[in-house]
Formats: C-alpha cells, structure tokens, sequence
C-alpha cells in the first residue's frame, strides 16, 4: 500500500499508478486504494503490465463479477469474458460508453494493449462528471430533468455511405439482438455521489421529443463532454493497461493509423442499474441482456 504512487496525467481525467504488480492478487488495502484513485481520476493507467487474458479477468474481478465480452459481438476464442478491439473487426471511431443500451451497463471496464501501430491509434477518454459541472445552472437543471433513449439499433462505427459487404456483416451481427433502454441524461454515481452526463453515441433519442429535437439537445450537451479539458487522451504502449470508470466517462478510438494493425482486448465489469436525480432506475424497454451481465449490487 505505502508504495503505490498516483501520478496525474491530466488535471480533470486521468492517473498513472506506479508500485503495484497487478499481475498478482491483490490485498484489500490496495485493491481499496485502486478503487478510491479511479473515482477521483476516472481513468487509471498501468505501464508494464505481464498480463494474458486470464490475468486481465483476474485483475478486473477485484473491481466485481465480469460481464461476458459483448450482448451480441463474439469473444476472444476460449476466454468468453474477453472482447477483441481489433481494427480488422471495425473501428468504434465514435463517443461513447460501453454498452449503455443495456439497463445496466459495465461499470468499469479495462483495456489492455496487444498490437500497438506505430503512430496513431489514440484513445480518448473524456470525463462526464467534469462536463455536468461546466454546464451553466439553467442547462444544468434542465438536464437533470431529462432522460434518453440508447440502443444499439444503428451504426455507429460506421457511415453509412461507406459500408461494404464485410462491413454491413459486422453491423449485422451488432445489431443482431435489438436493444433500447431509458437512461436518466444525469446519472448519480452511487459511490461518489457525483453527477455526470449519461449520454455518448448510443443515446439516440430524448424521451418525450422528436429526433430532430433530441439531436439539437444531445449535441449540446454532448459538447461539454468533450471539451479538451475534460479530455485524456492516451497514446498506446505496448503492454499497457487502462481502467477507466465507465459509469462516468465516455471514450472515442481515433481512426489515425492508415489501417495498421491495432489489437486491445477488452474485459469488463458487471454495473449497477444507473439512477437520476429524482431516484429513478433506468429501464428496460426492448432486449433481455441477461446473458451478458448480472447486476451489481
């Protein structure tokens, strides 16, 4: 415990965390510190990391039980809790966070590098608590108010004037179990008791207004969310690993790398129900996720 060092990488988002091996079980001591750096930094970083996906599940179970990789994308051969970020299979060139068209999205999730380009290859990670509080008190209070629909019936990755026949299979297979879920626009973070913008790509719609008007909304608000300032953004390393909170955060891979080979593998943790100002739960409106997630107490 005494000899873990949190540096910070950015004022609003973002630590490196030197002296831990997590390569190796965790006490409660520092498996609790890790816990208290990420609700005050959102994104953690690990630098050297001797981990396969069996020590990456290993590692992310001390946050709580895991999800499976995906609702609907397929895992990593033989590792049913990993997902493959691999630029042959599509690039989620696109705001977002995991899954938050399920009613309980992960609540964190790790990524860890295994082919890294040689330039490019960013990822973004921006922190939603940070971009509530920019908001101006009246846009503020009419945000707590709102609430939005998010599926994953769309293509998010990709324009859809550019889809070819290998393209349109992917989406195809995203989009093979149809998912929609109400989510508040504020959701209250159950540990901190912070506020952030619950929103990113899979928000599609604002309940109780048209598309066109939701649009105009979501993309207000959405620009506080990525304002530079409220922004990490992460130049891979070989083996690497980053945990970030995804109850509180959105995150963007930047298309940058000319198609270069670009491989991370994902494994996340299983969420809570997320909850409004008002108290209110999310729920379900089409899509039983069940096979892919628990719910965390």
């Amino acid at each position: 415990m005494s000899d873990i060092e949190i540096q910070k990488v950015t004022a609003h988002i973002g630590a490196r965390v030197l002296g831990v091996d997590i390569s190796k079980p965790l006490d409660d001591i520092t498996a609790a510190a890790l816990r208290t750096a990420l609700n005050e930094h959102k994104a953690l970083v690990f630098d050297d990391v001797d981990l396969d996906d069996e020590g990456q599940q290993a590692f992310a179970r001390h946050f709580g039980d895991l999800t499976t990789a995906h609702p609907t994308v397929p895992a990593v051969d033989g590792a049913p809790n990993v997902l493959p970020v691999d630029s042959e299979r599509g690039r989620a060139n696109h705001w977002h966070t995991d899954v938050t068209f399920v009613v309980n999205p992960p609540q964190a999730s790790t990524l860890r590098s295994i082919t890294v380009p040689p330039y490019g290859g960013e990822t973004l990670i921006a922190n939603s608590a940070a971009a509530y509080r920019d908001l101006p008190e009246p846009l503020r209070a009419f945000a707590d108010t709102l609430w939005a629909e998010h599926t994953n019936d769309y293509d998010y990755a990709v324009p859809d004037e550019s889809i070819d026949e290998e393209q349109a299979a992917q989406r195809a297979q995203f989009t093979s179990i149809t998912f929609r879920t109400a989510h508040p626009v504020v959701r209250v973070h159950p540990l901190t008791g912070e506020r952030g913008l619950f929103i990113g790509g899979f928000a599609q719609r604002i309940v109780g207004l048209s598309v066109s008007e939701s649009r105009k909304i979501l993309d207000l608000l959405q620009a506080y969310v990525t304002r530079p300032e409220n922004v990490l953004r992460w130049r891979w390393s070989p083996n690497q690993l980053v945990l970030f909170d995804n109850r509180i955060t959105q995150h963007y891979a930047i298309d940058n790398y000319d198609g270069l080979p670009r491989r991370l593998h994902r494994v996340t943790v299983a969420g809570d129900v997320p909850v409004g100002v008002e108290g209110k739960e999310s729920r379900s409106i089409e899509g039983d996720a069940s096979h892919y997630t628990p719910v965390a107490s």
